[in-house]
């Protein structure tokens, strides 16, 4: 008999393919192989008490301080730990629970069965001439080229900008983003580039984006997520993908000591509120992006990259762009020309946590890393 430790995120159902195991046995033994921890905060006592003794019950764990059965306090923070069976089962037992477990039970609903989506790489391209890394800005007339090397690279999408976001830029008029954008949204239709790979618009402005969606475009890349209903509505007639991201503030003044009392549950918030806003105008295709750098510390950046899986539970495709950003010169001091190793391990996180579209500059490294990535994970014993 040999005994081999194999890794956390085997493919279990892969696994239990191999070895022969039925398809009924699969899907019974599948949600006993996958461990969640779940961190509740602020739960009155007496749920906690009742909650570990349910979790017991089935062979989970509810870990709490000691004088919880004390009830010396009135509210405590505990570790839920299950796996999806016995999410399954705490969940109905929570429903007809008092002291609020039965909205704990229907958050445990929503984790359940995450749904899936293909990995997906955005290419940055900007037509614009103050954007924070230089070697992404272009023009009509050095855009074919890139374009074609990054579809070459291995781009699944083109993200196309005119107006820089980075910390401290001054917005510009509708107007003269249309200007900077007009020649190379053309180009795109003309040379029908649209038809090799999908393009993303870096934009919150009705103008631009109407004009690119009819050209080929088919995502807006909003850095508002909704704010103008003019955007929701052009959004819903076209049927555009749309990405919400989260930005406290705006860029001119976002990185000035921002400040949350919980920046994940903000943001969780926040994204509930834009998704109802879509779902009132229709709007179906939507990818998140908890806007890394915008309006965030280094800390509420590495909160949000370590604990992104938490934002499965709306059951839409994650993003996340962290392409050369300054959190990485803030743990170890690094120009922005250098920043690509970095880069690539806080993509790879965001991956190994549930994102499934990355916003790059560099396509070709991203697509290498990223195949490796893939390779591992298919791997079995």
């Amino acid at each position: 008999m040999k005994i081999i430790k194999i890794a956390n995120d085997t493919d279990s159902v892969r696994l239990l393919e191999k070895i022969g195991s039925t398809k009924e046995g699969i899907l019974i033994m599948k949600k006993k192989m996958d461990l969640n921890l779940f961190y509740i905060k602020d739960i009155k006592t007496p749920a906690a008490n009742i909650l570990k003794q349910d979790a017991l019950s089935i062979g989970a764990e509810f870990a709490v301080e000691k004088d919880t059965i004390m009830c010396k306090d009135k509210r405590v923070d505990g570790v839920l730990i299950v796996n999806k069976k016995q999410m399954q089962i705490l969940s109905k037992k929570e429903m007809a629970q008092p002291f609020g477990l039965n909205g704990l039970a229907n958050t445990l609903k929503e984790f359940i069965n995450p749904k899936s989506f293909d990995l997906q790489i955005m290419g940055v391209l900007n037509a614009n001439d103050d954007s924070f890394f230089q070697e992404s800005r272009f023009d009509k007339e050095n855009a074919f080229n890139k374009i074609e090397r990054m579809i070459d690279d291995g781009a699944n999408i083109i993200d196309i900008g005119a107006v820089s976001s980075r910390p401290g830029s001054v917005g510009v008029s509708e107007e003269e983003e249309f200007f900077r954008l007009k020649d190379i949204v053309d180009l795109i239709e003309d040379e029908e580039l649209f038809k090799k790979v999908k393009f993303s618009l870096d934009s919150y402005s009705p103008k631009s984006i109407e004009y690119a969606l009819q050209r080929g475009f088919s995502i807006i890349n909003d850095i508002t997520a909704l704010s103008d209903d003019r955007v929701c509505d052009i959004a819903a007639q076209t049927k555009a993908t749309v990405v919400l991201m989260h930005m406290k503030g705006d860029p001119k003044t976002m990185q000035n000591n921002p400040q949350y009392d919980d920046v994940i549950d903000e943001i969780d918030r926040f994204f509930q509120e834009r998704l109802e806003k879509a779902d009132r105008y229709g709007i179906e295709d939507l990818i998140l992006d908890v806007g890394i750098g915008f309006g965030k510390s280094l800390e509420h950046n590495l909160l949000l990259l370590k604990h992104l899986s938490h934002f499965k539970h709306f059951k839409k495709a994650l993003l996340i762009g962290a392409s050369r950003k300054s959190m990485i010169d803030k743990i170890l001091p690094t120009p922005i020309e250098k920043r690509l190793p970095a880069t690539l391990a806080i993509h790879l996180k965001a991956v190994e946590e549930g994102a499934s579209f990355i916003r790059v500059h560099d396509v070709l490294e991203h697509y290498q890393a990223l195949s490796i990535y893939k390779a591992l994970e298919d791997t079995l014993i």
